[in-house]
């Protein structure tokens, strides 16, 4: 049902399909926010959580897929590469609990899945994410928490284990 890419993720709601991850949760949160909101109501914070998502989703997911598929030279650039931007995201993170302040919320669910592949990159480029990031790891462990983010993502032990013996690119 995705009309461009023909592949998951795909939400239908009400028989229609909304494609592509954080426009998914964009989506629910327009529909369900009145639960939970994940997006900030103020315009400015709006669209700096919105910016800060497309980081994740740009550089983290593309930064750690390169640093898998690459060797030698190629994969430590890749690896500090991936350490700036992980960087550059604690800061964007500072002291607060969540990116969106006290609350989880849009910027922590686009980044809470490349948690568990922490592991995984360290294991690759032979460095520590807390000796690096250590507010992000201490982040990440207050998102794992939550009984709604444990349960749904796997063992970063199980993942890792998968993804090298894989090969996963």
């Amino acid at each position: 049902m995705n009309p461009v890419h023909k592949q998951v993720p795909v939400l239908i709601h009400n028989g229609k399909p909304v494609c592509e991850s954080l426009i998914i949760v964009q989506y629910i949160d327009e529909v369900w926010n009145h639960k939970s909101p994940l997006l900030p109501s103020d315009p400015h914070q709006l669209a700096q959580a919105r910016f800060w998502a497309d980081y994740v989703d740009k550089k983290i997911y593309s930064g750690g897929k390169l640093m898998w598929s690459s060797t030698g030279e190629a994969q430590e650039a890749a690896k500090n590469d991936l350490i700036g931007c992980l960087k550059l995201l604690e800061g964007e993170l500072g002291d607060k609990p969540y990116f969106g302040g006290d609350t989880f919320g849009f910027v922590d669910v686009a980044l809470i899945p490349f948690y568990n592949f922490f592991y995984t990159t360290e294991q690759l480029g032979n460095f520590r994410t807390v000796a690096e990031c250590p507010k992000l790891v201490a982040w990440g462990h207050r998102c794992m928490e939550k009984e709604c983010v444990s349960k749904s993502l796997p063992d970063h032990h199980k993942l890792s284990d998968y993804s090298t013996s894989s090969n996963i690119n």
